[in-house]
């Protein structure tokens, strides 16, 4: 095996070794072997059975010894394949059992690989396990990207341990587009509540001025910002998750959960009350004025940022760099990018006037929680608000009433838009007209960008189940560039190749 990190960790006992396996289950990833070595009652099969346990979600799951069928195979979130070599004739015999084949779809668990020593993968994790006084050590050795997950885990679970809930059950949540990961924590005689799990992450390139993209685009960093955001939610009456416990340094948070529901029905399409209750939040948003500097403890403020110049531009920039040359195979001339960014630089100029105060950035259906049980702006759980600025107001309804993965036919889109208007103008001091350009400007900005987004998940992040809603963005788009002041971008658009017509 290829020399790398080594973990050593003790087990007090069956209990604790179940809970490693559970830890272990969260730091595994598809193609990972877990080679578990040990003498005969060392408590290989215990740790399998908890990790293919805790990947099922269901405690009770039978999880037979392969030790004469040699490997038994798990559909789960991830796959997994559990092979016992005890009783191998011939190394050889790996490859008929399947071997490389799971481990290209998912999770290998090896016991006894020692009988396979050299037909297994140079890169696998090893771990070895043996007695120690009343309990086990657990040593394992493994690459620095592999070792790098397992210790994450295990910091996460000290971290639990220290917020007082030790031995808790975890288990995978979700992970988004995005540097977060998260976990369900489920304490005993108490409400789940959620862990997200934002590790630092080394700086990238720089783009603009010297900054990276996330700095130049206003892209939280580090916890500071959810949290502040968080507090200033909560103290004016709106659902955001309250903050249990932080570790800045590491990045990891434990946070209330506030529900499960959405406002998508089981087909994934909009549930048109859901969405009226949305917008009715975010109305009641946008009629207070929230502070730029947000104190987050003795000794950190937080300054939420504009939503600026240069952030708008590098965004629209995406469709100049991804989209048109997926379109049409070839790259836009200077000539086009010169007049496309002129007609943005117009168009931001236009935004001087607009009503400004918190955008929460991505205020749309992934990152909206249905509470039934609740009332009024309490019915909405607002999450994933670490990026927000402050700017035109505007940006936010665009987001819902346009929702990037969801359909948002015009009869429910004309209802939204009516309902945040005289919702506004119930309020006072509405300027209808001077929003609705901004609207549009907005609107046009975010579809612009996320046409180049999906292009670019698709060829530089191997993601192509984003293209999938790009009818839909240029289809908004194509809203948008109906205000008259979008005429001379719509012109471009035209001339581009840019339309509702691309698949």
């Amino acid at each position: 095996m290829t020399t790398g990190d080594t973990i050593s960790v003790f087990l007090k006992d069956e209990a604790a070794t179940i809970r490693f396996g559970d830890d272990l289950a969260l730091a595994l990833k598809a193609g990972d072997c877990l080679a578990l070595s040990g003498d005969l009652g060392a408590g290989k099969s215990s740790l399998a059975r908890a990790i293919v346990r805790a990947m099922a979600d269901d405690e009770g799951l039978e999880v037979p010894s392969p030790t004469f069928t040699l490997v038994q195979s798990y559909d789960l979130r991830i796959p997994i394949s559990h092979f016992d070599l005890y009783r191998l004739g011939d190394p050889a015999e790996l490859t008929e059992l399947g071997f490389d084949e799971a481990l290209e779809n998912g999770i290998c668990l090896v016991e006894w690989p020692e009988m396979a020593e050299g037909e297994l993968p140079a890169e696998r994790i090893a771990l070895g396990l043996e007695h120690e006084g009343s309990g086990r050590r657990a040593t394992i050795k493994a690459l620095d990207p592999q070792a790098s997950r397992i210790r994450r885990v295990l910091a996460i679970r000290a971290f639990l341990d220290e917020a007082g809930y030790p031995d808790v059950k975890r288990r995978f949540l979700t992970g988004d587009a995005s540097l977060r990961a998260y976990e369900a924590i489920y304490p005993d005689a108490a409400p789940r509540k959620i862990l997200m799990d934002w590790r630092p992450h080394p700086e990238g390139p720089p783009v603009h001025d010297g900054k990276s993209y996330p700095k130049v685009a206003h892209l939280a960093q580090n916890a500071y910002p959810f949290v502040a955001i968080a507090d200033a939610l909560r103290e004016r009456g709106f659902a955001a998750p309250e903050i249990y416990k932080v570790d800045y340094e590491q990045g990891i948070l434990l946070i209330e959960d506030l529900g499960t529901e959405g406002v998508l029905d089981d087909d994934g399409r909009p549930i048109a009350e859901r969405y009226r209750q949305s917008v009715a939040c975010l109305a009641h948003l946008h009629s207070m004025q929230i502070p730029q500097d947000i104190p987050v403890s003795t000794t950190h403020t937080h300054h939420i940022p504009d939503f600026d110049r240069t952030a708008m531009k590098m965004e629209v920039q995406l469709v100049l760099d991804w989209h048109i040359a997926w379109k049409r195979g070839t790259a836009p001339t200077d000539a086009e990018r010169a007049e496309y960014l002129a007609i943005w630089y117009h168009l931001i100029d236009e935004l001087r006037s607009a009503e400004t105060n918190l955008l929460l950035r991505d205020f749309h259906s992934p990152n909206i929680i249905w509470r039934e049980q609740e009332s009024g702006i309490k019915k909405i759980g607002l999450i994933d608000f670490q990026d927000a600025m402050i700017g035109p107001t505007a940006y936010d309804l665009a987001s819902i009433v346009q929702d990037a993965r969801v359909t948002i036919e015009p009869p429910l889109f004309r209802q939204l838009m009516d309902d945040y208007l005289a919702l506004r103008h119930a309020q006072g001091g509405f300027d209808e007209a001077g929003f609705l350009k901004a609207w549009a400007i907005m609107s046009a900005q975010r579809n612009c960008k996320l046409a180049g987004l999906w292009v670019r998940l698709l060829q530089r992040d191997g993601k192509p189940g984003y293209l999938k809603h790009m009818p839909r963005t240029l289809a908004y788009l194509n809203v948008a560039l109906e205000h008259e002041a979008l005429a001379p971008l719509r012109d471009w658009c035209a001339r581009a190749g840019i339309g509702q017509s691309e698949s």
